[in-house]
């Protein structure tokens, strides 16, 4: 008969575990900021970049913001598809784009616009993609720029492939691929991650974690506390960095693109910033988040962050902000109404992409597709 239990007590067990285990492996995630949110920088951590670095990046940031708010317009008037707006992320774009070199590939999602226009591709060109016209892909003067990828992730697998291209051949350059919070859920990202790792390939992950993706919090899409110690699984340096701070994406790019490029391997940028705009603008933001959250992110808005600390540093304020706002938005007049001028779309225009050349299915298809308008014409 059993009288008594011979399990020892918990404590002693946590005891025994101490013993007989040994740590094998220790890691931590930093964090970098080189701008605070008043534009006051430390002075240890500046990029080593000129005043008309500095101007340039700015002026990429207020390109990539006034393009987004006219095109917003322009939806919203309906005369633009739907898109996702980038308003808020222009530093964690901007800082990374401008780290880059001619000869690097750029494999971005589809909220990179400020970094697209650094690359090459024309407003006139990118306002096509999103108001139906694919002929927006094409972009002759983009060099190494990879067309917006609007399913979540799968460019990251394409990121890896074009870097192992570059590895094999013996190219010095490295690729930069941009995806959301939201898209660390996705099996694509992870198997580009770990085959990243495994081939050694140089590729800069930069993760713009803007805290929503669509209405599925930051909190519930997963339960690390950082994003960036994903990289510890895949045995890849990891960082986080406050995306609103431009200069603080462009250093932690710059330096994983030296790692990459030396033959180091892949890194993994978390850019930490917020989406002040709906996911798209087929969305309603206001179902699903909170005012007072948006608003203490409008407080960290990295276009006034920036201006601060230019203006501190005597090259910039009211005058010549002025000046180029002006600049700007006459290029955008410029642009939609090019846009414009092409009219609307064929409405057979999806079968002519499907094949680089006319396929007996695809053109039985067009006839059918025409069937059913001239139908629906005459219904009406």
């Amino acid at each position: 008969m059993r009288t008594g239990s011979t399990e020892r007590p918990a404590e002693d067990r946590q005891e025994e575990n101490k013993e007989t285990t040994r740590r094998i492996a220790q890691f931590s995630v930093s964090f970098l900021q080189v701008l605070d949110e008043n534009g006051i920088p430390d002075e240890r951590l500046m990029p080593e970049l000129n005043d008309d670095e500095l101007l340039e990046m700015y002026r990429a940031m207020v390109v990539a913001r006034e393009a987004d708010q006219r095109q917003l317009k322009l939806q919203r008037q309906g005369r633009m598809g739907t898109f996702g707006p980038c308003t808020g992320q222009e530093a964690a774009v901007v800082g990374p784009t401008y780290a880059m070199t001619k000869d690097d590939w750029f494999v971005g999602a589809f909220r990179e616009i400020g970094g697209r226009l650094m690359r090459g591709v024309s407003l006139v060109e990118e306002y096509l993609y999103w108001n139906g016209y694919e002929e927006g892909n094409y972009t002759p003067n983009a060099g190494r720029t990879l067309p917006n990828a609007v399913i979540v992730g799968g460019q990251t697998l394409h990121a890896v492939g074009i870097a192992y291209a570059m590895k094999y051949r013996g190219e010095k350059s490295a690729v930069v691929t941009f995806l959301g919070d939201g898209a660390t859920s996705q099996g694509d990202v992870h198997e580009a991650m770990n085959y990243a790792s495994v081939w050694q390939v140089p590729v800069v992950f930069v993760c713009l974690n803007n805290q929503w993706a669509i209405s599925t919090p930051r909190g519930k899409q997963t339960n690390s506390r950082t994003l960036a110690q994903k990289a510890i699984a895949y045995d890849m340096p990891g960082i986080q960095v406050d995306g609103n701070d431009v200069l603080a994406t462009y250093l932690a790019t710059h330096r994983a693109l030296s790692h990459a490029r030396a033959g180091g391997g892949p890194t993994f940028i978390e850019a930490k910033t917020y989406r002040l705009m709906m996911h798209t603008t087929a969305d309603d933001p206001t179902k699903y988040r909170p005012r007072e959250e948006e608003d203490v992110w409008w407080t960290r808005d990295p276009l006034p962050r920036f201006r601060e600390f230019l203006e501190r540093r005597e090259l910039w304020g009211a005058e010549r902000e002025e000046s180029l706002l002006a600049e700007v938005r006459a290029d955008i007049d410029a642009s939609v109404k090019e846009l414009e001028s092409r009219g609307a779309p064929k409405p057979d225009t999806p079968f002519d992409h499907v094949f680089g050349t006319t396929h007996e299915m695809i053109e039985e298809q067009r006839a059918l597709f025409f069937e059913h308008r001239k139908q629906e014409a005459e219904d009406a």
